[in-house]
């Protein structure tokens, strides 16, 4: 694949954003997510001579960690359907390890030659922007060559609801409004189709799929600081898409970020977290 974008990839809408704010929601994520991902890649037991392949590589977070862990031989080929995100993941790993970085614009959804001769696929917090996104993990399975590692990371903002609509507090109006963020992202996401729950079932899907040598791992994301940044960026960047699928309006999107602004920095239950997947093909 050409590293130039074409129309028919550039058309494309990511779920989210792709603003300055998004770069910074992102990198907080990749903060967030530090050891989780690098769990994940000790899992997957990356060596310095592999070619890995990382689907929706965004600004390159996860891709600097892979990175760290190639040797001279290593290539990890960056997949996105956005050039702007591919430039940034090359800045963002410039300098970094011995390996090559080889960016390919492409929409992963049409699996590619660019998994020719992978001995890695990872991904993180990807699946969920794909529709029937257990069609694309068989497919995958599919044309993997055996022995291919594959390991993803997937958000959970479903689960973590129970505990928020239980949760004792005098922080009542902190838990309602969690509770508004959260399923603010579900309806989000199954309005349009895509697959906010695959986290959950992912292990499963593989299982059934014939992956082997399945690992699991569910992490927790504690509530701090971080998180309210989060939030806060993340309610800018679907701002128009929430309004238009009417989800919320202008002024209730206003009033979630104030309340969010407000909230104590500790004392908050945890509103989401990851479910982590390795296997071999």
């Amino acid at each position: 694949m050409s590293e130039s974008g074409d129309s028919s990839v550039d058309s494309i809408e990511y779920a989210l954003g792709g603003t300055v704010d998004a770069k910074r929601r992102l990198e907080i994520q990749d903060a967030q997510f530090g050891h989780v991902s690098e769990d994940l890649l000790d899992k997957l037991q990356i060596r310095p001579a592999d070619r890995v392949v990382e689907v929706g590589t965004g600004p390159g977070g996860l891709s600097k960690r892979i990175m760290q862990r190639l040797g001279s031989e290593g290539v990890l080929v960056a997949v996105d359907y956005t050039k702007s995100l591919l430039d940034q993941a090359r800045e963002h790993v410039a300098n970094v390890g011995e390996g090559q970085f080889q960016p390919v614009v492409a929409d992963i959804r049409e699996l590619g030659p660019w998994l020719e001769g992978a001995n890695v696929v990872v991904g993180r917090t990807v699946l969920h922007h794909l529709p029937l996104v257990e069609t694309w993990l068989g497919e995958l399975q599919r044309v993997l060559s055996p022995g291919t590692r594959v390991g993803f990371i997937e958000p959970e903002f479903r689960a973590p609801l129970t505990r928020i609509a239980s949760f004792e507090t005098e922080l009542r109006q902190e838990i309602e409004t969690l509770q508004t963020w959260a399923e603010g992202i579900i309806r989000y996401y199954t309005m349009r189709d895509l697959s906010p729950g695959i986290g959950a079932t992912m292990e499963l899907a593989m299982r059934m799929a014939g992956y082997s040598n399945l690992t699991y791992a569910w992490n927790e994301a504690p509530a701090d600081a971080s998180t309210i940044e989060n939030m806060l960026l993340f309610y800018e960047e679907v701002r128009q898409k929430y309004c238009s699928l009417g989800i919320m309006t202008n002024e209730q999107i206003d009033e979630q970020k104030r309340r969010v602004a407000a909230f104590p920095v500790k004392g908050l239950p945890s509103v989401w977290g990851t479910h982590s997947v390795t296997a071999v093909v």
